[in-house]
């Protein structure tokens, strides 16, 4: 070997110890990596940066963008809502996410799969009051597995029917890899929904500072329009619909304020007085389609311009303190309408326009974004801490769904970075994600450490160090039985694709395994296969594959979490992996 491979060998290493250890954040490592490697000589400054053009980082960030659009659109929300009903155990709900992940990366891009179903993991985590990482990497590592299912499921499929193509004429089919895949999806739906208990209960995404907020009870008010489901239901029965999230205070019929009564039918144009948390309340109105009070009239005077919602709190000394919203005709006088009220210690039970505002009151605003915090100080109000608070903002339902789906069908035609950045465009210049948001969303260190790595893995290929590995690779095969030679291939790709990704790792191994199957005498259907399952089963890193990385800064995960569940999983693929192989493609 020579310096150069050594030392491209080395610097991984040592970048793979430095993750392990946790003293620095995975971005910082990357970081470290790369400017050892240009120190070292084994990336040129010219290809230093090339990282930060890949596709990868573009799928990353652009799944993030549609991933929070579909989670802001509640469809995710409203049928993990009726699901949940059913299902209250944390080991069943796993399950229903890891099949449901699953087999849809079987029909598109594992990738697509995982971001359009994230959000109904963030839904029951914050129904069990558990951690998100208690969902999301199992529901990774199923989408990979998924992914083996089809043709079109993950990258190295495609590789791979390619190569055999070159070499006989034949490629794969659509359905060639289904017996091998579906024998690794039931293999993780065992798995899976069983050790998910290995991974730290305690991980969370990184807090905001929005987080440390802890205001309940809050207090709003809506109308019932023709088409709700609401109408001819008892309050009790809408209640109960609603999994009692929230109460009602006060009903209002034709101007008239009345107890709510559990025996009482809902009218349309029934006005609501409700109380309950933030995301209660906007899953109910946006479910049954009501109308927040104010809500229609705002958005037609603002027109175009960015219409949002922020949470402040009444300053002492306000000149709002001791008015009522009506007296104060806030949004004729400020541009403003008040969406919800929450006041410590106390339940609201009048009509937003005739509640008297304290100092210390907690309230929801709509109004224009930019306008904000000169209305803010005109009214005497403190922005809180950043968080996200939806009730009072747009939802556009199926659409964003729509978005990812028309994405997802067009990636028999274009690349997958240009159907999900396009994806994501449309999702913005539409509105139906704001501008804001989307920016909010994006895992920016993550796309840090995607973009300093790949020129430090791909240092393999360019310094010969995989030709080397590979090299070796074929003398050892030609020493074992047919049955090993399949579990070196199998287990060589898994190994490697850390380090190169999954589609770089088929490119470097479908042709060591093609050469092995001439130089053993055998067809090579079952090594080409063996290098699609090892290349789409990294379950080791976060780096390897971008289902990995997409759940790594929203699960709060760290680089050695990845191990505990991952571990156990490759010597299961590899132990069942080989002879479900030699099953189906004999040799």
């Amino acid at each position: 070997m020579t310096l150069p491979q050594y030392l491209s060998i080395a610097t991984l290493i040592g970048m793979m110890a430095l993750f392990l250890w946790g003293r620095f954040r995975y971005d910082v490592v990357a970081i470290i990596a790369l400017l050892a490697a240009l120190a070292l000589g084994i990336v040129s400054p010219k290809e230093a940066f090339t990282g930060f053009s890949d596709d990868i980082v573009i799928i990353v960030g652009s799944a993030l963008v549609i991933s929070a659009a579909v989670q802001r659109s509640g469809v995710i929300e409203r049928v993990l809502a009726r699901m949940s009903r059913r299902v209250t155990r944390v080991r069943t709900q796993l399950l229903v996410l890891v099949a449901s992940v699953g087999f849809a990366s079987a029909l598109v891009k594992n990738i697509g799969a995982l971001a359009m179903l994230m959000p109904g993991a963030f839904q029951l985590a914050r129904k069990n009051d558990a951690s998100p990482s208690v969902f999301l990497m199992p529901m990774a590592f199923a989408s990979l597995l998924g992914g083996l299912m089809t043709l079109v499921g993950t990258s190295p499929n495609i590789i791979v029917s390619r190569v055999r193509e070159q070499m006989t004429g034949h490629p794969f089919g659509m359905f060639d890899y289904t017996p091998v895949g579906l024998g690794m999806m039931a293999l993780g739906l065992i798995y899976l929904p069983i050790a998910y208990r290995l991974l730290p209960q305690d991980r969370r995404g990184a807090p905001t500072m929005g987080e440390a907020l802890d205001i309940r009870g809050y207090v709003t008010e809506a109308a019932v329009p023709a088409g709700s489901p609401a109408i001819g239901e008892t309050v009790s029965e809408f209640l109960d619909r609603h999994e009692q999230e929230v109460t009602i205070t006060q009903l209002v019929r034709a101007g008239i304020r009345t107890m709510p009564h559990g025996h009482l039918h809902l009218h349309e144009n029934d006005t609501l007085i409700m109380g309950g948390e933030p995301d209660a309340l906007e899953r109910v109105i946006a479910g049954d389609r009501m109308r927040l009070e104010g809500e229609h009239d705002r958005r037609e005077e603002d027109g175009d311009e960015e219409v949002g919602v922020i949470e402040a709190v009444i300053n002492q000394g306000s000149p709002i303190a001791g008015e009522t919203p009506a007296d104060l005709a806030l949004r004729q006088r400020f541009g403003v309408s008040l969406i919800a009220i929450s006041r410590q210690g106390e339940r609201l039970s009048r009509r937003l326009s005739e509640t008297v505002l304290r100092a210390g009151d907690v309230m929801v605003l709509q109004g224009v974004l930019p306008r904000m915090p000169e209305r803010l100080r005109l009214l005497g109000c403190l922005p809180l801490a950043e968080r996200t608070v939806r009730l009072g903002s747009s939802r556009r339902g199926w659409l964003p769904i729509a978005v990812l789906g028309i994405a997802m069908g067009a990636m028999g035609w274009v690349p997958v970075a240009v159907a999900f950045f396009a994806a994501a465009g449309v999702i913005m210049a539409t509105g139906l994600l704001p501008v804001r948001e989307a920016y909010d969303h994006v895992e920016w260190p993550i796309l840090i450490m995607l973009g300093a790595l790949i020129p430090v893995s791909d240092s393999l290929r360019t310094t010969g160090a995989s030709d080397v590995i590979a090299t070796g690779l074929s003398q050892l095969a030609a020493t074992l039985p047919a049955w090993g030679a399949v579990a070196l291939i199998l287990a060589a790709a898994m190994a490697v694709t850390p380090f190169l990704n999954n589609a770089a790792t088929v490119l470097v191994m479908a042709p060591i395994a093609a050469t092995f199957a001439g130089d053993l005498g055998y067809r090579p259907e079952a090594f080409l296969m063996a290098t699609a399952v090892g290349a789409g089963c990294d379950f080791l890193t976060p780096i390897g594959h971008q289902c990995n990385t997409l759940v790594l800064g929203p699960g709060g995960y760290r680089f050695g979490d990845y191990a505990r569940l991952g571990a156990p999983l490759s010597v299961l693929v590899l132990l069942v992996g080989t002879p479900l192989i030699l099953l189906v493609w004999p040799l």
